[in-house]
């Protein structure tokens, strides 16, 4: 991921050197577990551990596997030498990776790497989902003009399409946990998945130590449907942050101008047009949805592989898990800062419920006709030949069914159907599935 995109937390975590370091410790809880069934030397583990305490693994560690691998051409191979080299421990080494093939080290690391990034976006997510339930708290009582196909439809609550975002992010939540668990996954089974080389004991013990499950089946990979789930769920996230930011792309349009995200100080909105505030910060995260939503499609192809591996999947994986990660974090604490720094438009909500002179309360209008005898064709009639007078010629749509002798509803009872407040009136029982 391109440094403009990263977060630290994330930058850290999907280092170079912080990956071997998690390689590093995936060997030596399999040491611990041949050790416990007496197959290696007593301490060698803890011999391990110390001498990387004592020299922890970093950049230049990084750099010296890079420089076997160019040798090697291959990736493990040149960590076990690198380490062997780095500790300077010749008994350690014999013992290194004993009974145990690149992936089981590769795929367990990566699981645990990705544990941790999902632990990150917990804690974004949860404050983005406070923002959006304040703002529906805020707003509950606003009237709105809502929308349907992009046209005026009827009034709402303002606070409502707020609620509605923070019930889809509570889904979002629901979906990365759910992908989380599938993802905390311990493979140690060998070269073909049959553990030909080592016990069933020692990955038992590795997914002990790490608080992880077993793979129940797995062959020389953890199957990647796991981590088809998880890039379903960030997709999904990203789709949802992206309805929010058109949402609000939209309110920020100049003849709408509804909310506006936050505009700092010295900030410019455009490099010949001085005046210009643009939704820059949403139309950046609508573009980084799409970048989520295809790396999806980059792991459903990594599914189906050869036989018992084949590694078309690693050069994919490599770039999309840490990007994917990566870049949900940072999407969620942009629209974190905007949500929280969202300007709203009081005055221009009311203006532009008012826009059509009366027309979004056409159906409420042909209600009250019914009820009032009429039936509901020439109701229908009535209501429609004068809403279409109002809209060709931008008159009130209330005075001209008072003008109208074929409507029988007048003065107050007529003017009934235009209170917003009737559209309202269930918004607490909405609110309160959620306990708001």
């Amino acid at each position: 991921m391109i440094e403009r995109y990263q977060t630290p937390e994330m930058q850290a975590l999907w280092s170079e050197a912080r990956r071997y370091q998690t390689w590093a410790e995936v060997e030596i809880l399999a040491l611990e577990a041949w050790e416990r069934l007496g197959q290696v030397p007593p301490g060698t583990a803890l011999r391990l551990r110390e001498a990387l305490e004592r020299k922890p693994i970093d950049a230049a560690f990084a750099q010296r596997v890079d420089e076997i691998e160019a040798e090697t051409r291959h990736d493990m191979v040149a960590f076990t030498r690198a380490l062997t080299e780095w500790t300077g421990d010749a008994e350690v080494a014999r013992w290194l990776h004993l009974g145990l093939t690149s992936t089981d080290v590769v795929d367990t690391a990566q699981n645990v790497l990705l544990d941790e990034a999902l632990s990150l976006l917990e804690p974004a997510l949860a404050q983005v989902q406070e923002a959006l339930k304040s703002l529906a708290v805020r707003y509950k009582h606003l009237p709105a003009v809502g929308r349907t196909h992009g046209v005026h439809a009827e009034p709402t609550s303002f606070g409502l399409r707020f609620l509605s975002f923070y019930a889809a992010l509570l889904r979002d939540g629901e979906r990365l946990k759910k992908a989380r668990e599938g993802i905390r996954i311990v493979m140690l089974s060998g070269s073909v998945g049959n553990y030909a080389h080592l016990e069933p004991a020692i990955e038992a013990w590795v997914a002990q130590r790490l608080g992880f499950q077993i793979e129940p089946v797995s062959t020389q990979v953890v199957p990647r449907d796991r981590h088809a789930a998880l890039l379903s769920a960030l997709a999904i996230l990203g789709a949802n942050m992206e309805r929010i930011a058109v949402e609000l792309r939209h309110l920020q349009r100049t003849e709408v101008l509804e909310v506006q995200e936050p505009f700092s100080y010295k900030q410019t909105g455009s490099s010949s047009m001085p005046h210009k505030k643009n939704p820059v910060a949403l139309e950046n995260i609508s573009g980084l949805a799409r970048l989520l939503r295809s790396n999806l499609q980059a792991e459903l192809e990594n599914v189906a592989l050869w036989h018992e591996r084949d590694i078309s999947h690693s050069s994919v994986e490599r770039v999309i898990l840490p990007d994917s990660t990566t870049l949900a974090h940072y999407m969620l604490r942009r629209l974190e800062r905007v949500l929280k720094g969202l300007v709203v438009f009081e005055e221009h909500i009311s203006r532009n419920l008012h826009l059509t002179r009366g027309l979004v309360y056409s159906q409420r209008v042909l209600g009250f006709l019914i009820e009032s005898g009429l039936d509901r064709t020439t109701a229908y009639e009535v209501v429609q030949r004068n809403a279409l007078q109002s809209w060709e010629k931008g008159q009130d749509f209330q005075a001209l069914l008072e003008a109208d002798p074929a409507c029988p509803l007048k003065g107050a009872a007529l003017a009934r159907a235009f209170d917003p407040g009737y559209f309202l009136r269930h918004v607490e029982a909405i609110y309160a599935r959620f306990g708001l």
